[in-house]
């Protein structure tokens, strides 16, 4: 074999394996950029740091968020959104702040948003709903319409659907939000005190929750409970 032919196939060689690095590197680059512009403009990771979503959350549940709701598709009844803090829901966070490492990954949209600056939580009433609790029966009532709630959680012999009576009209605009865990959620109800007088402005919702991805055991769709809200739009165009 000639010295050329030798030195041929070595460079040959050498190239397909820089060749092999080359289209590694592309691959990792263009991953890390699909999955910054998904967490960016379609699907953010966040983890679950508390009971009040329980049983339908569970502490450090991982959900994926649509984050096209509420800018291109609508904020509904039943839905379960992931909000920023509109000032005074959040009690000061223990526990320590993620490592840079984590924190490279939460940007590029690889890891769950572990920060303790967001709520969870489910919408109850939306602009110009009137929202109650509770009838006669303990049931919170959306324009007069009684709600059957098959996903909220009580303490053994609770049958009243809030440990507080309230009664409101939810701002154009904003949104009525409460935990399923209900005796053990500061939501809406507790925040009625704060500037925002507990309604959730529909800007500060960073999407709705649609999947529960971790854990494995766990994994499911969150979907929308809309016979629950049955006759509750009607109920409000008739002015009731």
């Amino acid at each position: 074999m000639s010295d050329s032919a030798s030195t041929s196939r070595q460079r040959r060689g050498g190239g397909g394996f820089l060749g092999f690095l080359r289209d590694l590197a592309i691959i990792v680059i263009v991953a890390f950029v699909a999955s910054f512009l998904l967490k960016t403009f379609l699907v953010r990771s966040f983890f679950i740091p508390s009971q009040s979503m329980e049983e339908t959350l569970k502490i450090d549940d991982r959900i994926l968020v649509n984050q096209l709701v509420p800018d291109v598709m609508d904020v509904k009844r039943g839905d379960i959104v992931v909000f920023k803090d509109p000032g005074g829901w959040l009690y000061p966070s223990s526990t320590n702040p993620p490592t840079g490492l984590e924190k490279f990954m939460q940007t590029i949209g690889l890891a769950a948003d572990t920060s303790h600056e967001y709520v969870v939580k489910r919408v109850i009433g939306v602009g110009g709903d009137h929202v109650a609790c509770c009838d006669a029966q303990g049931r919170v009532t959306v324009n007069g319409v009684p709600l059957d709630e098959p996903y909220i959680h009580l303490p053994q012999g609770e049958t009243r659907a809030s440990g507080i009576d309230f009664d409101v009209t939810v701002p154009k605009g904003s949104v009525w939000v409460m935990g399923d865990n209900r005796y053990q959620s500061k939501d809406s109800r507790y925040n009625q005190d704060q500037p925002g007088k507990g309604f959730v402005p529909e800007k500060e919702i960073v999407g709705r929750a649609f999947f529960r991805n971790w854990p494995l055991d766990r994994m499911s769709w969150l979907g929308r409970p809309d016979a629950t809200f049955t006759g509750v739009e009607q109920a409000k165009s008739s002015g009731n």
